[in-house]
Formats: C-alpha cells, structure tokens, sequence
C-alpha cells in the first residue's frame, strides 16, 4: 500500500525474488514537489548491488561530495562522504519522482508486478485475527487485492496503519518546514546545505537551474509569519543567506510556499498476522539531512 520509495523498492526486491506483488498509490503519478530528494550513499550502493548503478546514475542528479553550512558567515564542513569506506563516496540530489519512477520501471521489467495507480486504499481485509487484503476505490470502481502479507507505505499518514489499530508513539518537535523554489543566482557561492544567522536556519538544495529551498520554523509559527507579511519573509531569508537577495523578488505570494509539519513517531510494534508496516508509516522521520528516504529503502531491503 502507497508507490513511495518504501512501498516500490519493495516491490521491485519482492518481484526480483518471483512474487507476485501489486502495489497501490492513490495518485495518478509520482509527480509531487518538496518530498526528500536526498538518496545517501547506502542507498546508491544498493543500487550496485542491484545491478541498477549504471541506469541510477544516468538519472538528473547533483552529486554532492560533502555537505557545507554557513553559520554567521563563517563556511564549515562538518560532513566529508570522499572519507567513507564504501563504494559510493557521494551523496546524490535528485527530484523524488524521478526516482520513483525509475523503481517503477526497472520493477515493470518483471510480469509478476503490478503498478496500479489512482487506487486510494480505505480498508483492511480480515480474516478473524489476519489481515488478508486491502479495499480500495479506483475509477473504474472498488478494487479488492487479497495477499499473503499486506504492507503498509503509504507515509505517516497511513490509511492502513489506522485501519490496523496499531497507534504511533509521537515524540514531538519543536520545528516546522516551509518549503519553497529560489532560482540560481548568477555569481552562485559553492553549493551549501543550509545557511544560520541569529535568527533563522535557510536551507539551499541544489536542483538543476533552482534551489529547493526551505526555512525552519517554530513549530506551529508559520500563521505568524504569514501575518508579518511576504516582505518580512524575503527579508529574514537575506539576513541569514545574503546571496540569495537578487532572486528572493521572485516569490511574490504564501502560494508559493508549502507548510511541511515536521512529526517524529515510531511504532512500538510494526506487525499484526498478514501485516507489517514500513517506511514513514512505522516511522515518521525528522527531515534533517534528508534520512526518511534512506531509512524506507532499508526498511524495504530487510
């Protein structure tokens, strides 16, 4: 259940292996901004142990050799990948849909998987104690798969985890993410992860001609600085990243900015008879250096 990293990187290891498996996403695509885009090095070495590294590789992407931060002014460079002991010495930025849908492709290559868009799933299928199935809506009508095991992918706010009754334990955090699109300026500073003054956290995601960009935020802050109005904003994301002052005209509108409520959870126990949960589902993960994806790929592995 859910076409995320999680849910497809299972299918394809599970069709590798001779399931049969089917996977449900609720949307028509994978085309959806501001989702963890940061594939770490575990996850590319996977990729070379999967035969998959050369097709991985040929995808957009910025490679990144260490990780940089800018606090006050002063560059430091806490995280180096070249001094790691595996194969993949870099950490790869690449937009989230096109890495699902390269796990899609490469698990369309085997007959016993099955994609099935636009299926939004709303319930469990029981027999006495065991999960046997899932019941979705498609628009072709309900949709009823029946399985050995059903897994549950679809994110923190999981629709089959709640159909379950297994209950997440919340641990609380204390930052918000707004999210936002900046183009490159044109006498770029060396690629950064995230900039620090006094006052804020801003962070500049290298993608293509445009940075992902996002500020931390109190949790639960954000309807005050909306209040302070789009003006305030530009200007707090200057005091913190001064390069950023020729482009940060360009957002002209809070539409232009997405509200990412930061949650950190787990789930004391990921199972019940015919069922298992998996990824952000057992446990949603703090966007911080972008683990959540890598964490649902191993989750998917083991």
């Amino acid at each position: 259940v859910g076409g995320g990293p999680a849910g497809l990187m299972l299918g394809l290891l599970l069709a590798r292996a001779g399931v049969d498996v089917t996977v449900l996403e609720k949307h028509a695509d994978f085309l959806r901004d501001f989702r963890g885009d940061t594939i770490h090095p575990s996850t590319i070495d996977l990729m070379d142990e999967l035969g998959l590294s050369k097709r991985f590789l040929a995808l957009p992407q910025n490679d990144v050799a260490t990780l940089d931060f800018v606090v006050s002014g002063n560059r430091i460079r806490p995280i180096d990948f070249s001094r790691l002991r595996g194969g993949a010495r870099f950490l790869a930025l690449m937009p989230q849909w096109d890495f699902l849908n390269f796990l899609a492709a490469e698990a369309a290559r085997y007959p016993n998987f099955r994609l099935e868009l636009r299926a939004e799933v709303t319930g469990l299928v029981r027999s006495g104690s065991r999960v046997v199935g899932v019941i979705a809506t498609t628009p072709d009508g309900p949709l009823e798969v029946r399985a050995p095991l059903t897994v549950a992918a679809d994110g923190r706010s999981s629709v089959a985890r709640a159909a379950s009754g297994l209950v997440a334990r919340d641990f609380g955090v204390p930052i918000d993410v707004l999210w936002f699109r900046l183009p490159k300026v044109g006498k770029a500073p060396p690629d950064t992860l995230a900039y620090l003054d006094g006052n804020s956290m801003v962070l500049t995601i290298p993608r293509g001609e445009y940075y992902q960009s996002g500020m931390v935020i109190a949790k639960g802050g954000f309807d005050e600085i909306r209040a302070g109005g789009i003006d305030a904003f530009r200007a707090r994301l200057v005091s913190a990243a001064a390069f950023l002052e020729p482009v940060v005209g360009t957002l002209t509108s809070w539409d232009q900015v997405s509200l990412l409520s930061v949650q950190v959870d787990r789930l004391d126990r990921w199972y019940l008879p015919g069922f298992l949960c998996i990824g952000d589902a057992a446990h949603a993960m703090s966007p911080a250096f972008g683990v959540g994806v890598n964490y649902a790929i191993q989750d998917a592995v083991a």
